[in-house]
């Protein structure tokens, strides 16, 4: 009996399952909408007991990268649990229990945006370094921070699409689109500030659309405050938004003019393109992220 490894990668809009040992080993997988909490969980359940069944296969472990904010306390009675999330009808979910309950398999739980890190650090653009940061700029925006090899976590974990910050309200007076802190960094620069701002979706908008400059400069200003804060050796841009590849030497220059020849790096002054980055797993970073995280077990 062949083994393999599961990944849920657990986002606000979709659910991503799939049973894979690497990039170039996935057996199976399947997308469907996030819908409410019931249907989604019976729906992933139903996708791994079908395809063990089908394959005559054994999981060895699954991995969950899960949209947040979440529980991450192994000593918590909320672990496992999605917390104060915006979306609808997911507020205070058990997300880990009904699936290890169904499945019985060891199970790593972390944010959607770590698994995507650690994905990319084992198969994508991070490989062979130990300190770098993942992003993922769509529905939400979220940070995930590989540090020394490993995921953090902290407090409760790193949210870095909340971070303030500066709005000029003579260029863009739109009150932000986040219902906790209204212009953070999702608040202005996620895929629904941008429908919500100009009235059409990211992936409608013209290449030389106005959105565009306003986006790098907040981007930008986000990037500028982390290369500051963290210090790491590569950042990655994914999501839906990042989509836009000509952001990213808008992004670029932008971060470097925030910099101002401060932190004293050729790698930012002088290799800006290898260092803010896209996905080296493109669109499979958070699927294989999960995959990669089971494998830490």
């Amino acid at each position: 009996m062949k083994e393999y490894y599961g990944g849920i990668e657990a986002g606000g809009t979709k659910f991503v399952c799939v049973i894979a040992n690497n990039p170039e080993d996935i057996l199976e997988e399947s997308r469907f909408s996030t819908t409410n909490p019931q249907e989604t969980i019976e729906k992933t359940i139903l996708f791994f007991e079908q395809a063990i069944q089908k394959h005559k296969i054994k999981l060895n472990a699954l991995g969950i990268g899960c949209f947040g904010p979440i529980d991450l306390n192994t000593n918590s009675p909320t672990y496992g649990y999605i917390t104060t999330t915006p979306k609808p009808g997911w507020r205070d979910i058990n997300l880990l229990q009904p699936i290890k309950s169904a499945l019985n398999i060891p199970i790593a739980f972390d944010t959607d945006v770590n698994a995507a890190a650690i994905g990319e650090g084992k198969w994508g653009a991070a490989q062979n370094l130990d300190d770098f940061l993942y992003f993922t700029i769509g529905t939400g925006i979220g940070g995930g921070a590989i540090i020394n090899n490993k995921p953090l976590h902290g407090l409760i974990h790193p949210e870095m699409g909340h971070i303030r910050l500066n709005q000029d309200i003579s260029k863009d007076a739109y009150t932000g689109k986040c219902p906790f802190h209204h212009n953070c960094f999702e608040g202005l620069a996620s895929g629904p500030a941008i429908k919500g701002r100009w009235g059409s979706s990211a992936e409608n908008l013209d290449d030389h659309h106005p959105a565009w400059i306003l986006e790098a400069d907040y981007i930008a200003q986000a990037m500028s405050t982390y290369i500051c804060s963290f210090s790491p050796k590569k950042i990655i841009l994914g999501g839906g938004v990042m989509q836009k590849k000509q952001l990213f030497p808008m992004i670029h220059k932008q971060t470097q003019q925030y910099l101002n020849g401060y932190v004293q790096s050729e790698m930012i002054f002088a290799r800006m393109d290898e260092y803010i980055v896209p996905p080296g797993l493109g669109n499979q970073s958070g699927m294989l992220g999960a995959i990669a995280l089971a494998q830490s077990i």
